[in-house]
């Protein structure tokens, strides 16, 4: 398939302003180092001195996302068995740059996509118990996402367009996948916490093992296979049996769900990865462990 670039910026991003909005908001921290870590599709990401990140939204879209960060992740942080960045600080929208922004703690390692885990059998029980702990139900005022947690069938129109790109020898099996999926019932509990963009991206391995989640812009409500789709991106067909069995109550109709979330989401990202190599690499890795 044609991928297609990242979106452009709205505002003018750069270290620079960054620096001149601590400056304004936050001058205790204003004399800490700032360099540029990632410049992505939502937001400028700029480590702060040894122990912060600045997350700076580039995008309109991006800002709400940052607002639902600063409302939640504090409330639901303490209740993981893994650290997420809770913003530390809050940033205002000024004259000079019109959203709200964060400083969020600084988390060492590197994300899963670039580096695996030692042990991903481990790897595999530790993300598993940690969707446990995350998926319980939502307050009423969670953010909605128009994507994320919804019934699996509303991402056909996607899928089918994104299935029409792919190899001709591939389409065949993964539309049938798909369409099993697609048919399974749907999630009849309480929406419950999600992530909403859990991918091997926003996962950090440390000295080997799964030390943070991070990026919960996305954080919604819903159905738990949107989640549970990690699974076919990071592992193999035996360490996924060990992330169901920590995770503990996805039923088969969650599991089939949480395999037709993973066939959707890679055909996303290798639509939209025409500059990003990693998220193409993640795509591709996870439309073959889908066809497995």
């Amino acid at each position: 398939m044609t991928p297609h670039r990242m979106p452009a910026a709205e505002v003018s991003v750069s270290v620079h302003l960054v620096r001149r909005l601590l400056d304004e908001q936050h001058p205790d921290l204003a004399g800490r180092p700032v360099e540029v870590l990632a410049n992505g599709w939502d937001n400028l990401v700029c480590r702060l001195g040894e122990e912060f990140l600045v997350r700076l939204p580039r995008r309109a879209m991006a800002a709400s996302l940052v607002a639902h960060e600063q409302r939640w992740l504090p409330e639901l942080a303490d209740r993981l068995p893994l650290p997420v960045p809770a913003p530390v600080r809050f940033g205002r929208p000024t004259a000079q740059y019109p959203w709200p922004w964060s400083v969020v703690p600084f988390f060492p390692g590197r994300t899963a996509a670039r580096s695996e885990p030692d042990d991903p059998e481990s790897a595999a029980a530790v993300l598993g118990f940690f969707l446990q702990a995350l998926h319980v139900p939502a307050s009423s005022a969670a953010p909605v996402n128009r994507a994320r947690g919804i019934p699996l069938a509303e991402r056909a129109k996607g899928v089918l367009t994104g299935l029409a790109h792919v190899d001709p020898g591939d389409r065949a099996t993964a539309l049938q996948i798909w369409e099993t999926a697609a048919a399974a019932p749907v999630w009849d509990g309480p929406p419950v916490w999600l992530h909403g963009d859990l991918h091997p991206a926003n996962i950090l391995v440390d000295c080997g093992r799964i030390s943070a989640v991070i990026d919960f812009g996305d954080i919604t409500s819903g159905d738990p296979a949107t989640d549970l789709s990690v699974a076919w991106m990071l592992f193999t067909a035996e360490q996924r049996a060990t992330f169901r069995r920590a995770y503990g109550h996805a039923d088969d109709a969650t599991w089939a769900r949480a395999r037709g979330w993973a066939l959707a989401l890679s055909l996303v990202f290798l639509s939209h990865s025409a500059d990003n190599p990693l998220m193409r690499g993640i795509g591709e890795r996870t439309f073959h462990a889908v066809l497995e």
